[in-house]
């Protein structure tokens, strides 16, 4: 098969086409013949060599695929040959094959086609794990997003909008922030103009939002904190504005918060294989319906993948980049 090779660690460039046997399935994986692929940041930060894949993944960049199942393992039997799946990978994505735990793949959704389900497994089990899962928003409670432009971003604020939840976003543009309120955002902040604990605290009537979803880190978590309501939750799942930051303990004591975070490629299986149950009961018939839609910025052959990820670094893109292949 033909594939991505990272050949090391390094920029774009060190992305390169090479040829590998096709992965063979374990009991209860499939293989997966692939139509098109996800781009994620953590794909660039393996490439870059600040994130390993775990030993049993393929060293293949790659977390999330959409195609046809080509054969089954020998004791899987969620799914059979010529189903049209996208699935959550723990890497090898970047490639025409790809083998997935059985568990770990949903049916492309009614109305998608391969392109759009690409985008859907990594950015929505993430953003249901540490959303409604860690950070436990419920009816009628309210979310900032920060990012709302990102691939997470953009999935965060529909499933949450569509779920009946307030939801407020950051972004680094007017153009971004006018792309999140139609996708659902009640405000979106221009954080290079605005002050998004005013525009937050303004908003609610100075009560703050419930849950926060942070992909900055750094200097964002003590504003993070004065601007979430008692009882509310902030939930990490990048530091791309760094790895440390500053707080007062007292703030969150006083306000009963909740400081949680998580990465979601080392979770075992059944961990994964749950999300995928609660997005498929929950979230996969707003899709069906038309209330959830992809965002696709743009496609690139599955050659071009350095060009993707050079498209990424810049982070001029809203909503989701793919492969095709």
């Amino acid at each position: 098969m033909r594939c991505i090779e990272i050949s090391k660690p390094g920029g774009p460039e060190v992305l390169v086409v090479a040829e590998r046997p096709s992965p063979d399935p374990k009991p209860h994986e499939i293989l997966v013949k692939v139509a098109a692929a996800g781009v994620n940041r953590p794909d660039l930060a393996q490439r870059a060599g600040k994130y390993p894949p775990p030993p049993d993944a393929s060293p293949l960049p790659g977390l999330e695929i959409a195609g046809e199942v080509a054969a089954c393992g020998a004791e899987a039997k969620m799914w059979k040959v010529g189903d049209r799946v996208c699935a959550l990978a723990h890497g090898g994505g970047y490639a025409e094959y790809c083998v997935v735990p059985e568990v770990q793949a949903l049916p492309v959704p009614k109305g998608l086609g391969m392109v759009e389900a690409a985008s859907l497994p990594e950015t929505y089990f993430t953003v249901w794990s540490n959303v409604f899962d860690r950070g436990r928003l419920a009816a009628g409670e309210s979310l900032l997003v920060q990012g709302g432009s990102s691939g997470i971003g953009v999935s965060a604020i529909q499933m949450a909008a569509a779920m009946g939840n307030r939801v407020f976003a950051t972004a680094g543009s007017d153009e971004k922030c006018a792309a999140c309120v139609t996708l659902g955002a009640e405000k979106a902040i221009n954080y290079r103009t605005q002050d998004f604990v005013a525009e937050v605290k303004a908003a609610t009537g100075g009560k703050g939002v419930d849950v926060v979803l942070d992909m900055v880190g750094g200097d964002y978590v003590p504003r993070e904190i004065d601007c979430l309501a008692p009882d509310g939750r902030l939930v990490f799942i990048a530091v791309l504005g760094g790895w440390k930051t500053e707080i007062n303990i007292t703030h969150v004591m006083l306000k009963r918060l909740t400081i949680t975070g998580s990465t979601l490629r080392p979770r075992p299986v059944a961990f994964k294989g749950a999300i995928a149950a609660s997005l498929r009961e929950r979230i996969w018939p707003l899709i069906a319906a038309g209330r959830i839609k992809p965002v696709i910025y743009r496609t690139f052959p599955l050659a071009q993948a350095g060009e993707a990820h050079r498209l990424m670094e810049s982070s001029q893109h809203i909503g989701k980049i793919v492969l095709t292949v």
